[in-house]
């Protein structure tokens, strides 16, 4: 019997993330959704107070990352969960307005599962993120490792 995933949403705008929230769930995914705005807190709940990820040993992460953050970098982050014997099998979807192909190609050798960046317009970010939902209802995704 698996575990039910957690989606972990680091976004610092208040309103993409609002709409990426309302979009996955028109989508059908009503899985729990933990929503930080900086990288800092995101940091500090998934790798816990001895940094070292264990409070999540047994748990399906799926981490939606936006790059630009406030303190700290999402590229820090993505690094950091994919060097961490725990976290590293989560997949990590890069969210960002960031199109810059040098960015992209170092996210996906530092192990990101997709990059997807933000498109401007309105409606057509609202129809990404509900394929991006669409996308979250059949993936498979691994408790971390124990």
């Amino acid at each position: 019997m698996s575990t039910p995933v957690t989606i972990i949403m680091i976004e610092d705008d208040d309103g993409h993330a609002r709409l990426i929230e309302r979009n996955i769930r028109r989508s059908g995914v009503n899985n729990e959704i933990k929503s930080f705005t900086t990288g800092t807190e995101a940091v500090n709940y998934l790798f816990g107070a001895d940094g070292n990820g264990l409070p999540h040993k047994g748990e399906s992460l799926l981490i939606l990352l936006d790059l630009n953050l406030p303190d700290m970098t999402g590229i820090e982050i993505l690094r950091r969960v994919k060097e961490n014997r725990y976290l590293k099998c989560a997949p990590v979807v890069v969210l960002t307005t960031t199109d810059d192909s040098q960015e992209i190609k170092r996210c996906y050798e530092l192990g990101c599962s997709v990059y997807i960046t933000k498109p401007v317009n309105y409606d057509n970010f609202a129809n990404a993120i509900r394929q991006l939902g669409l996308f979250f209802s059949i993936i498979q995704v691994p408790q971390a490792t124990p």
